[in-house]
């Protein structure tokens, strides 16, 4: 029986959904008069919805009351499903459904782990929702990353031990809640901004199947 268990993001690591929240944001942002770039969207990565709009209305120098700032929320939701709406296949990144399958081939549980409140449309829009044992998002966690209350709720529900759980994460807050929950942080991108990963890869082309090997084989003591 394997002790091991994997946990994956989702934006970032299994799709690129960022461009999507970005294209939202700067709608509602033009429509605020408030000049929104890829660049700002970077601080609006792995953060709240709330926090996010919080983030462009003081860029904005704007207040606004409860009332207006919910249909704000509401609007940019609406818009960001509209895009996600038309999402399949093709939006998976690179080499992920070689992994997903090699661990599923080798019986290792798997969870999702994600801030999104929209993981499972997602992953049912792309066709791999069937992969993952439990499915953990924002619908069921109250703290962000790096906090690690989403990884240590999906290592409980696969029914695996913190040590024995590997989690790949592409923002740093998500490398850092995975470091603080005990378990074995990958980097998916820049080596240079994911410093405090365990392993990095730019991607999971990089990956192959005696490093996952390895890796299991530790984890289960084997090694």
């Amino acid at each position: 029986m394997n002790k091991t268990g994997f946990i994956f993001d989702l934006d970032g690591v299994i799709v690129d959904t960022a461009k999507y929240h970005y294209l939202a944001w700067k709608k509602l942002a033009d429509e605020l008069g408030i000049e929104f770039t890829e660049e700002d969207n970077e601080r609006f990565k792995g953060v709240s919805r709330k926090r996010c709009l919080e983030i462009l209305l003081e860029m904005g120098n704007i207040d606004a009351s409860q009332q207006q700032i919910d249909a704000w929320l509401f609007e940019k939701n609406e818009d960001y499903l509209s895009y996600i709406d038309r999402m399949d296949e093709s939006e998976i990144l690179p080499d992920v459904p070689k992994v997903l399958d090699y661990l599923q081939a080798r019986k290792i549980p798997m969870a999702l782990g994600s801030a999104s409140k929209n993981a499972k449309p997602i992953l049912q829009k792309v066709n791999l929702l069937s992969y993952f044992n439990t499915l953990v998002d924002g619908n069921q966690v109250t703290k962000a990353k790096p906090n690690p209350e989403v990884f240590l709720i999906a290592g409980k529900n696969l029914g695996v031990q913190p040590e024995n759980c590997v989690v790949f994460e592409d923002a740093l807050a998500g490398i850092e809640a995975a470091n603080i929950a005990g378990m074995t942080s990958i980097g998916i991108g820049d080596p240079k901004v994911l410093v405090h990963a365990k392993y990095n890869f730019t991607d999971f082309t990089e990956i192959d199947f005696t490093f996952l090997d390895a890796l299991i084989d530790k984890l289960n003591g084997k090694a």
